[in-house]
């Protein structure tokens, strides 16, 4: 009997190992994404995106879909950015709500804060949400949408 309750709870250990890889495995383009955000660094930012994405997202034109939405949201902000004099954005990740995993697909929700400086003063928000969804493929997780709402 102690043998059939040892081999069943290294089965559950194994089996949530699994699952916590699995939701890191997730996290891992959401995180890049908004570190590399951090960072300016455009490139990587986006390199976690999938070929064709949708974004909503709250400043203009709102959305982007399609080939090549990751890196056109990209230079919207940019171009929003330079237009409102926003600076030194940093989005900060808090632990997600949800990182929901069904085979290749996978619903993340993470709560986000952010600061920034527009025309030279310092301004934050915090209690934004983030909602992402993701696809694995040959190369791993690749976001293929996500919304941003600020509270």
């Amino acid at each position: 009997m102690h043998k059939l309750l040892i081999a069943l709870t290294v089965s559950l250990l194994a089996s949530g190992q699994s699952v916590a890889s699995e939701k890191d495995d997730v996290m891992l383009p959401v995180h890049q994404l908004f570190a590399s955000f951090n960072d300016g660094d455009a490139t990587t930012a986006v390199a976690g995106c999938a070929d064709v994405t949708s974004i909503i997202d709250d400043f203009p034109p709102h959305e982007w879909h399609g080939a090549e939405a990751c890196p056109k949201w990209m230079s919207a902000y940019k171009a929003y950015a330079k237009a409102n004099e926003i600076t030194d954005m940093v989005i900060t990740l808090s632990e997600p709500r949800h990182v929901d995993i069904s085979s290749d697909l996978a619903y993340v929700v993470v709560p986000a804060n952010y600061t920034l400086k527009k025309q030279g003063k310092l301004a934050s928000s915090a209690n934004s949400i983030v909602t992402l969804a993701l696809k694995k493929g040959a190369n791993g997780w690749r976001i293929t949408s996500w919304a941003w709402a600020d509270p």
